[in-house]
């Protein structure tokens, strides 16, 4: 495949994926509000919403401007970040998303926040799949880091 198709391939790939990921992201938000807003949310929902924003806000300041990409093909001259939470983590970003789905499901109870969650879940697995694949392709060390880091969770 040519690499121009290759981009554009990656890029309709990567789009597709953070639309899913915002559409869940949506729905959850909808789901879990009026148990977040009628009462207090369950001590679960907010301990796991306040490491949402920890984890999220640290994996943004360690990350340098023009590096971040919320499609999960790498910046094309993007620095391997291995400092902050991704000393520990590949995808700390994903992780912080991944517990404000849980804080969502947790307060709002319900199989559909459950299942909104699962289809979260599932959608941040394949682009971290995607993104790792692509990341060894580009920087000559991401074999090595993946093999000494947790993917979402230390």
């Amino acid at each position: 495949m040519p690499i121009e198709d290759a981009a554009a391939s990656r890029q309709r790939i990567g789009s597709v994926l953070v639309a899913l990921q915002f559409a869940a992201i949506g729905l959850l938000a909808w789901q879990a509000a009026p148990s977040f807003m009628a009462t207090p949310a369950p001590v679960a929902a907010r301990g796991l919403l306040l490491v949402a924003v920890a984890v999220g806000t640290w994996a943004l300041h360690a990350n340098r401007l023009g590096n971040f990409n919320i499609r999960p093909a790498p910046r094309e001259g993007g620095a391997l970040v291995r400092h902050g939470p991704y000393r520990w983590v590949r995808h700390p970003m994903y992780t912080s998303v991944g517990c404000f789905a849980a804080a969502c499901a947790v307060s709002a109870g319900t199989a559909a926040a459950a299942a909104t969650a699962a289809l979260l879940a599932a959608v941040l697995l394949a682009k971290s799949l995607l993104e790792e694949r692509w990341m060894a392709q580009q920087h000559a060390g991401y074999a090595d880091y993946r093999a000494r880091t947790w993917r979402f969770v230390p």
